[in-house]
């Protein structure tokens, strides 16, 4: 790729942007979440169409080109939110829209393909499964699987382990591998710099639209690679100042309900109660449970001196309960509203934003205005779409959103998932700040490097139960790896 410019109005997402990937070689694309990495790589898919430059593939000029040709020329993306149907089988998805699977379709000998290519591969997948009976990490292979069987050459991989259990970020790591062994060429999206540091080969660095660095792999650290990406040192540890918690601000007392309980814990104003486990222990039943969108089956939970057990949604925000969920895509965010109606939704009803059941668009723009100026939400203005925006500036939308009104009790779930380190240290540093305000944050994550530096105490979660609870200052990670393993699903 050499020369690739993409604009749209006044940004330019690629600012004569240079790639190269050979065969046999695994790159790893880094930058900021809106650094022009996926505009980068749907123009090379055909998803997009460059202003200006140009594309040479094993020796044939690309242009103007659709995902179609891309896929005939050697090309695939397989994108972080899967393209299958999940009720059918493996092998039905993969015959999906592929001519060898025949005009009479040939089942047998494409389940029989199937299983060739995936045991050599490690794969492990049974072509008469149904998709959605399959976790996400079998999921992802079916795609990959559908690539290989049509040849391709070249395989970009989108943020292909944000949603993946650490046993299946391995797997996922060994199986690029073995491709590369194969002689694929492979472009790794991705935030997390130590997957990059165990499986690339050499990392470009986007900033800003441009080729902010490119380095080979061997030698790097991850300060290096995080300073290239931001523009600046993002690996000094944050600073949790020592204070004395306040009063309880919230309670849980013998709750229980289907893949939770029984849970008995307080967490208090002006604290970082942080929840680690293997993913499915109870932490999404706990999050929603404490959310209002799933009752428990029984016990209380207080919030404050307020039986909460069976008040709605609405009901517990009004009370100073706020909710940060894992899933931006679907559950905290309306992608298809501007970005100054997803900062209302809390608020639509109030005023000054809304009087006599009529909102006050004036007052919600400048509203919008403050929160993009405060949470460094970058976008052309208020009205842009949330689901144009990087997944840094969504989940910076949601923070604002939910903290803005000052909540006593803050549940966030995966609150860093998928963001580059500048956004993530953003959105981290927001909890710390709400922290010290005297607010209680109860923060759940699967990275337990993340949630050790930020939290005043630390749960494990196994089997839907708290296996171990300590302080931060009395951390053991053998006793740590104890606990998360002790009745882990």
């Amino acid at each position: 790729m050499r020369g690739i410019v993409r604009t749209y109005g006044t940004l330019r997402a690629n600012d004569g942007v240079d790639l190269d990937v050979h065969a046999g070689e695994i790159v790893g694309l880094l930058g900021e979440n809106g650094s022009g990495k996926s505009t980068l790589m749907k123009i090379l898919f055909g998803m997009v169409t460059p202003d200006n430059g140009g594309i040479v593939f094993r020796g044939r000029e690309l242009s103007n080109h659709r995902p179609r040709e891309a896929m005939e020329a050697g090309i695939a993306m397989i994108h972080q939110h899967f393209m299958l149907v999940e009720e059918m089988t493996v092998v039905e998805n993969i015959m999906l829209g592929w001519s060898e699977a025949g005009k009479f379709l040939r089942r047998d000998e494409i389940s029989s393909r199937i299983r060739d290519v995936s045991g050599r591969l490690g794969l492990e997948l049974d072509p008469e499964a149904r998709v959605t009976d399959l976790p996400l990490g079998r999921r992802q292979r079916i795609e990959i699987l559908k690539a290989v069987l049509r040849d391709v050459e070249l395989l970009i991989l989108d943020e292909p382990t944000s949603n993946l259990a650490p046993s299946e970020v391995s797997e996922l790591l060994s199986i690029l591998r073995r491709l590369r062994d194969d002689g694929k060429g492979i472009v790794f999206i991705t935030h997390k710099l130590p997957e990059v540091l165990e499986v690339c080969d050499t990392v470009v660095v986007l900033r800003a639209g441009r080729v902010a660095g490119k380095t080979a792999v061997e030698g790097a650290t991850r300060a290096q690679l995080a300073e290239m990406m931001v523009g600046r040192d993002v690996s000094q540890p944050h600073i949790l100042s020592e204070r004395e918690p306040g009063a309880v601000r919230l309670r849980l007392e013998d709750v229980r309900g289907p893949g939770l309980g029984p849970l008995d814990l307080s967490v208090r104003g002006g604290e970082i109660f942080g929840i680690v486990g293997v993913d499915g222990n109870g932490q999404l039943e706990f999050a929603e449970t404490l959310a209002g969108l799933r009752k428990p089956d029984a016990g209380t939970i207080w919030l404050g001196d307020r039986d909460i057990t069976t008040a709605p949604v609405a009901a517990r925000t009004r009370a100073g309960l706020a909710y940060m969920p894992a899933d931006r895509s679907s559950t905290a965010l309306v992608k298809g509203l501007p970005i100054v109606e997803n900062l209302m939704l809390r608020d639509s009803l109030s005023p000054p934003y809304s009087r006599h059941g009529i909102l006050s668009t004036a007052a919600a723009l400048r509203k919008a205005r403050d929160l993009m100026e405060k949470f460094d939400i970058r976008a052309p203005s208020p009205r842009t779409l949330a689901g144009q925006l990087s997944g840094g500036n969504q989940q910076k939308i949601i923070a604002a959103r939910e903290l803005d009104r000052e909540p006593s009790v803050l549940v966030a779930h995966q609150a860093t998932w998928g963001l580059d380190p500048g956004a993530a240290r953003f959105v981290l540093e927001q909890m710390i700040a709400h922290r010290n305000r005297g607010a209680a944050v109860i923060y759940i994550s699967s990275e337990l490097e993340e949630v050790l530096e930020i939290s005043d105490r630390l749960a494990v979660f196994s089997g839907g139960e708290i296996a171990g609870l300590v302080r931060r200052s009395d951390v053991n990670m053998t006793q740590i790896g104890l606990w998360m393993s002790e009745r882990a699903a």
